[in-house]
């Protein structure tokens, strides 16, 4: 029966150019998490001039975002779950766009947090309804390629945040100048992010529902209709048969809930355990220290604005190649393979710019790499982003989006990215407190965690590469395995 089943799924496989673009658009939500994360990097300097920011508020004003991030994710799936996939799309780029006006028009420090926050709830709800939404609507042999979407488009958003601050810098003369309007150039640096989170606003209004969402709402026919737009020319008892796998997994007498989640193991199904551990480890690697602090730290190492803002660009590039790495190679290696390869480099890498930082010269404020390190420095730091880009980056939000049954998808899912959210924010508030000890040892520690993420993977990640959806084990929230 089964092989029956596989069968019929293969001979219904079409990648049609609807899927493909609804896949792109719902990752434009990764351009806008890509880009609010990012765009702090080359307005940081002049922010803390500018509203004389300590040490401690300095690092708030850079991962404050981060808060509102989790809190975003936390109710995004409880959102997604009654009011649909597309009205969440919405309502994120909304709140990204308000966060963006707002912080080029703070005033003060406590005012600019705010909409750091505001915009953060906005960029949480699109980690979690991005991936989810993909997941939903791609076909198995493919949903590893158009989950990786979500990731490169996180990786443009974060390449695009780099470039536009660094062209505002150089036209203004440095981020503290006053530039067009009489503003100072890093007001503008945020205020560009309106821009896409309006276009996203627009064409989340242009899809169609999940139909996962629909058979949920009892809208059989319309999830129908749905399917058979993006899965191509199926025929009727295909689609039935596809219609009826999903109301089977989606079965239940009460409403989705987050008690849902709840199981023998400290409180948590196991599949819950490998989705929040999955989400720390991706940020504890110290990832997003690179793209929050990489213009701050390399001209700490020596370099000047313009050089570091530069220097920045070319990794964030680094970043968006590598990408296409995973989407070339997900549906083919797997997710777990690649994310074992991935946390062995990071590991190697991040300990090779430990040991440069540990040469560095001068004060702890004032650091200098004499030569060859800083070579060595920039050179790891490139195949940490390599490694990570390749593997952790996307493969992460992949399984998110897939990992977990139909009937607890979008609370686990947010769940997951509300606990990367929170780590993401505890690494990026603790790194200007570590790097006053010295970079050695916010590296050092780094690279604990990426030889523990190679741990984890090997003893805890199931490999989901071509299963449906409908396939993910109901009871025990672990894939079914052949």
């Amino acid at each position: 029966m089964a092989d029956d089943r596989e069968a019929g799924r293969a001979a219904d496989e079409h990648t049609t150019t609807k899927v493909v673009m609804i896949s792109i658009v719902a990752a434009i939500g990764g351009f806008l998490f890509g880009f609010d994360t990012s765009v702090i990097n080359g307005a940081v300097e002049a922010i803390n001039g500018q509203f004389k920011l300590s040490g401690y508020l300095a690092g708030f004003a850079v991962s404050c975002a981060l808060l509102g991030a989790a809190v975003g994710a936390w109710f995004a799936g409880r959102i997604a779950d009654r009011f649909g996939r597309k009205a969440v799309m919405v309502v994120g780029g909304l709140l990204f766009a308000i966060g963006a006006v707002g912080s080029g028009f703070a005033f003060a420090t406590w005012d600019l947090i705010i909409w750091r926050v505001i915009g953060g709830l906005g960029v949480g709800v699109a980690s979690v309804i991005a991936p989810t939404y993909i997941a939903e609507v791609a076909p198995a042999y493919i949903r590893g390629r158009l989950g990786s979407l979500q990731q490169l488009a996180i990786t443009v958003g974060i390449f695009a945040a780099l470039l536009s601050d660094a062209f505002i810098a150089n036209t203004a003369g440095s981020a503290s100048e006053t530039t067009w309007g009489g503003l100072e150039a890093w007001r503008w640096m945020f205020l560009v992010g309106v821009i896409p989170s309006l276009v996203w606003v627009f064409l989340a209004l242009q899809v169609p529902e999940s139909p996962r969402y629909l058979i949920a709402q009892g809208e059989t026919q319309k999830a129908t209709d749905v399917l058979r737009e993006v899965l191509g020319t199926r025929s009727l008892e295909a689609l039935q048969r596809k219609v009826n796998d999903i109301r089977q997994s989606l079965k239940r007498d009460d409403e989705p809930s987050l008690r849902d989640l709840r199981g023998p193991r400290f409180g948590l199904q196991p599949i819950v355990w490998v989705g929040l551990l999955l989400s720390v480890f991706q940020q504890a690697v110290g990832i997003n220290v690179i793209f929050y602090y990489s213009t701050s730290l390399w001209q700490a190492v020596g370099f000047d604005e313009s050089d570091a803002l530069t220097t920045s660009v070319i990794t964030s590039v680094t970043n968006v190649v590598v990408t296409f790495v995973a989407i070339a190679t997900v549906d083919k290696i797997g997710r777990k393979p690649l994310l074992t390869f991935g946390s062995a480099g990071m590991f190697v890498s991040l300990t090779m710019m430990a040991i440069a930082f540990s040469q560095a010269t001068g004060t702890v404020e004032n650091p200098s790499l004499p030569q060859p390190w800083g070579v060595i420095a920039i050179i790891f730091a490139n195949l940490f982003v390599i490694s990570f880009g390749a593997t952790w980056g996307p493969v992460v939000w992949v399984l998110l989006g897939e990992m977990f049954p139909n009937r607890i998808r979008a609370a686990g899912l947010a769940v997951a990215a509300a606990a990367q959210w929170l780590a993401n924010f505890a690494i990026s508030t603790s790194f200007p407190k570590l790097a006053e000890a010295g970079l050695q040892f916010a590296y050092g520690l780094y690279a604990v965690f990426a030889l523990l993420s190679f741990v984890f993977v090997r003893k805890a990640v199931q490999e989901t590469k071509g299963q449906e959806l409908e396939d993910m084990g109901a009871e025990s929230g672990t894939p079914n395995r052949a």
